[in-house]
């Protein structure tokens, strides 16, 4: 994974990702699906290790297009 200084932004209401991808999802998991959620490199970093040691599930978002950017 490429190292990023810019914050995460996780919008639920924005993922195009199936509803039923919400239950095994990392943001579900840990706060029950908030309409948005923002994340800096190093709570980005946590996250990706306690899913690497199987504690917590991997982020499920799947973003969709917006004004004519590709999808992540």
């Amino acid at each position: 994974m490429s190292e990023s200084t810019s914050a995460l932004l996780i919008d639920c209401d924005r993922c195009v990702a199936p509803p039923s991808a919400c239950s095994d999802c990392v943001v579900s998991v840990l706060l029950g699906a908030p309409p948005k959620v923002e994340w800096d490199e190093t709570e980005r970093r946590a996250i990706d290790a306690l899913a690497d040691g199987g504690m917590l599930p991997r982020l499920r978002l799947v973003q969709g297009r917006q004004s004519g950017a590709a999808v992540a």
